[in-house]
């Protein structure tokens, strides 16, 4: 009987033995070991492994892959001594446990001081508007800063981005008021502006209008005087077509001679009823005397065309 308890004794001391010398590491995790609590250089890698039971232990197990850190909000003045309100997160990742664990306590309390200390830094450098403005350019430098700081610590930094930036409620309420008036007068310049290309566009419209009447009145004008032209010419035809004939009548027939007296003095006698007609204001001297003379001349010149107008007329057969 007390050898089956010493037997089951020693299997439970075994068992409990290999136990605490079996290390189960996760993917994407690695272990410190320290023996008899100094760290001899050993690392824990994923999978099975094994340690020497009662001396060694596992001082740190901690992720390698990549973490993000949550930066609470933080007070900040900028450059213009404007209170703003920033937060952030950081994207690290540890590349070296053993400077992770050993070169700083509470890592990462130690990285949240240390971003919510460059954060204060490199916004003091800035303007309000600059913050808006160059945020991204913010992130690179706060980027660089804290990948140069956490190098001592075998940590990466792989990226920064501030959240949300938010100005106290009095410089909130200035900002509205700057912005109402910008929009107000980019609303004007627009508006003046639209007003401008109106006017140019109804006076360019009005001017080719003007253009186009005025290249019309001239075309008009043009065609009214080839008209004028063209009858004046006809009738000077007519007229000299019936000078020939009257010539021709009057050198055959001398009681049509007579007859064209008449009818020339008869012609001259109703001009000057035409014109003592007319509304206008008139004064005329006319000799009754002179009428047979002026009568008689005309028969003259009447005389003096028939025979070249007979010649042309015979040299041109068109006419007639």
């Amino acid at each position: 009987m007390s050898q089956f308890f010493l037997m089951v004794f020693l299997l439970l001391t075994g068992a409990t033995t290999l136990g605490s010398s079996i290390r189960i590491v996760k993917q994407g995790e690695e272990a410190l070991v320290e023996f008899l609590g100094r760290y001899d250089g050993r690392k824990l890698e994923p999978g099975l492994n094994f340690i020497t039971p009662f001396l060694s232990q596992i001082a740190c197990k901690e992720t390698i892959r990549e973490q993000v850190l949550e930066i609470p909000p933080q007070n900040c003045i900028t450059r213009d001594n404007v209170s703003i309100t920033v937060d952030a997160v950081v994207y690290w990742r540890i590349l070296d446990l053993e400077r992770a664990y050993y070169k700083v306590q509470n890592l990462q309390a130690a990285m949240v001081n240390l971003v919510l200390t460059q954060i204060r830094s490199e916004l003091g450098k800035l303007d309000l508007n600059q913050t808006f403005t160059a945020r991204s350019e913010v992130n690179e430098m706060l980027l660089r800063e804290l990948d140069i700081a956490t190098e001592p610590w075998g940590v990466k930094v792989t990226r920064v981005e501030l959240r949300d930036i938010v100005p106290s409620k009095t410089v909130q309420g200035a900002m509205e008021l700057q912005m109402s008036a910008d929009r107000k007068k980019q609303a004007a310049i627009l508006s003046s502006e639209g007003e401008r290309e109106a006017a140019i566009n109804v006076a360019r419209g009005e001017a080719e209008a003007q253009l186009i009447e005025a290249e019309a009145q001239q075309k008009a004008a043009i065609m009214t005087a080839e008209a004028q032209g063209r009858r004046k010419i006809l009738q000077a035809k007519a007229t000299a077509e019936a000078m020939a004939i009257i010539a021709n009548t009057l050198k055959q027939d001398a009681v049509n001679a007579k007859a064209l007296q008449f009818l020339l003095a008869q012609s001259y006698l109703e001009m000057g009823a035409k014109i003592g007609s007319s509304e206008s204001s008139k004064v005329m001297f006319v000799d009754p005397r002179s009428v047979p003379t002026a009568i008689a001349n005309m028969e003259a010149i009447v005389q003096d065309i028939a025979p070249n107008y007979g010649d042309r007329q015979e040299s041109q057969p068109g006419w007639g």
